[in-house]
């Protein structure tokens, strides 16, 4: 049965990584015969710009009915003075309530030869593989009422952090389902001490430990974390999170691989419909130099083809080629170590090349 791939690159740079992306993906169509029809829209302020939403009616009904999407990265500063709605990142927001994409799954790794581009210390960063599991549709980014009040002085604004059992339920489970296959160990991360609906939270996941005996689970404060991640990360193998802290830690652990153009990121619903972006953001700065990291995008591509795409051979095969792309010495501008570098538009060939000889 064909499997439709919705691409949207977005703004900045998400249009250069993206590009990487889609070629290698017409490489795999057609090396492999994929059944794979692939539609490529707008996004964010390039489509705010050309249609007046950042995530137009007809954007949002295709990828309804898409089985994967690719979205590169959103926003800048030509649209800081837009109106909430209007803002870029609501393609985004809008997108993972629409689609119901409630996990979000950041992996955290580190190759070891780029061990020097971390700001951690080599002997502890080394052989870094963490994978973060972040409820992504509920908690305080969602939750209502929520309002800026200035009719009242003082005025104030205020959001409410709320989730319902169910919630909790399935984000662990996916946590769990993830610690098994990996190491074994979940840690779950709240303010039990001060918050709650992090005291329901940590009993919810307690509670459903007994149907997982194989894994061993822990919980830590979301502070403590933060700072564990970077005095020992290597603790870790699955930390599970609510909105808010898994948006502060899985940027954390981003940064302890030296660039956050390596790591993707994978939102996933409960029918494995999903969106894969790099985590990295639209850098305008850098946008149409050729300078980007597409890594993150092309991994991100991967996770795509294991999660929703039922081709984990394939996926497998990506990530072989990423670490033999590194492994031979090729690096982009923001992980090399001398003047020289690969450019953007290079990257996907060499990858390509990679596969054809693996």
């Amino acid at each position: 049965m064909s499997k439709e791939i919705l691409i949207l690159p977005g703004d900045g740079i998400g249009q250069e990584v993206t590009s990487s992306a889609k070629e290698v993906l017409g490489y795999l169509i057609t090396e492999y015969s994929l059944d794979f029809n692939i539609t490529e829209m707008d996004a964010g302020g390039t489509a705010y710009d050309k249609h007046g939403s950042p995530l137009p009616d007809n954007v949002l009904a295709k990828a309804k009915k898409s089985d994967a999407i690719l979205f590169g990265a959103v926003g800048g500063p030509k649209w800081d003075n837009l109106g909430w709605d209007d803002r870029p990142e609501q393609a985004l927001l809008s997108l993972r309530k629409e689609l119901e994409l409630f996990a979000n799954l950041r992996p955290a790794f580190l190759f070891n030869e780029l061990a020097s581009a971390s700001p951690i210390k080599n002997h502890i960063i080394e052989n870094l593989d963490i994978l973060i599991v972040r409820e992504l549709t509920g908690g305080i980014y969602f939750g209502e009422p929520r309002a800026i009040v200035e009719d009242e002085t003082p005025s104030y604004a205020f959001n409410t952090m709320i989730y319902n059992e169910d919630e909790i339920k399935r984000i662990a489970k996916v946590a769990f389902e993830a610690a098994q296959k990996r190491g074994g160990k979940l840690c779950s991360v709240e303010k039990a001490n001060v918050l709650e609906v992090s005291k329901f939270w940590r009993s919810i996941v307690t509670d459903m430990a007994k149907y997982f005996p194989d894994v061993e689970l822990s919980h830590q404060l979301a502070d403590n974390t933060a700072m564990q991640l970077v005095l020992n990360p290597n603790q870790f193998d699955v930390i599970v999170s609510s909105n808010l802290f898994g948006d502060i830690l899985s940027d954390i652990a981003a940064t302890l691989s030296g660039s956050i153009g390596m790591l993707p990121s994978a939102s996933i619903n409960s029918s494995s419909q999903g969106m894969y972006e790099p985590c990295h953001g639209s850098a305008p700065d850098i946008a149409g130099m050729n300078i980007a990291n597409p890594i993150a995008m092309i991994a991100s591509l991967g996770m795509a083809l294991k999660y929703s795409l039922e081709q984990k051979e394939l996926a497998d095969k990506i990530d072989a080629a990423i670490k033999e792309f590194i492994s031979q010495g090729y690096r982009t501008k923001d992980i090399s170590t001398n003047d020289e570098y690969v450019k953007t538009s290079e990257v996907a060939a060499i990858l390509i090349g990679i596969l054809k000889n693996g």
